[in-house]
């Protein structure tokens, strides 16, 4: 006796049911995403006042230790922003050799200096708000490269934001400690950082496991 429908109309009921859930999982990965850091802030690159701050020439080309402008990173737990005092320490005419000379573009620290002012840089790494207390003192004495979360700062003209900061980034870090401490006096020598931990992740890979 011949069937009103063929065979595969059965299968149907069961065909939209894993349908529907694959668009639903799909989506709900996507609005994840899209609610990051991943997506929001890597890459991010606000406007700095006046000419900005060249990382390329103070750390890469003058060789300037991290250190210098950002005095508090190893008693503190934020990393403090150079004053206009610190800037004026190196940009006066008897320290700034000829060669250097960048003349009208730090105008604007000369003026915040003279005006007993503070310069407004705009911030570049915000933690997310769930990250309630990150002691940034306590990564740097343990041996945490600035590299592994600012990346190649030497390299970078104007700084932006590297890596996402989110939880599941941090805690890749906190799964794999010793694969990703440099020790305390390589902490801002940061083309030796990136060459030791390149070379750790070509041996273990992601996951932190060889192979």
């Amino acid at each position: 006796m011949s069937t009103l429908f063929p065979r595969w109309v059965n299968a149907l009921p069961t065909m939209v049911a894993m349908g529907a859930f694959v668009t639903l999982a799909t989506v709900a990965a996507g609005t994840w995403y899209w609610a990051t850091p991943d997506f929001w802030e890597v890459g991010y690159m606000p406007k700095q006042p006046g000419s900005g701050f060249n990382h390329q020439i103070h750390t890469g080309r003058l060789g300037m230790d991290c250190r210098y402008c950002h005095t508090n990173v190893e008693d503190s737990h934020w990393a403090n922003i150079p004053t206009a005092n610190t800037c004026m320490g190196c940009h006066t005419e008897q320290k700034l050799a000829p060669q250097f000379d960048p003349g009208e573009k730090v105008a604007f620290i000369r003026e915040a200096y003279a005006a007993d002012e503070s310069i407004p840089w705009r911030r570049v790494h915000k933690l997310p708000d769930y990250v309630g207390n990150f002691p940034h003192h306590m990564h740097v004495r343990a041996g945490v490269s600035c590299f592994s979360c600012h990346g190649q700062i030497r390299g970078m003209p104007v700084v932006f934001q590297k890596e996402g900061l989110g939880m599941g980034w941090c805690l890749d870090c906190h799964r794999n400690v010793e694969d990703n401490i440099v020790g305390p006096s390589k902490v801002t020598d940061l083309v030796w950082a990136e060459q030791h931990l390149k070379a750790i992740l070509n041996i273990y890979g992601p996951s932190g496991r060889i192979g």
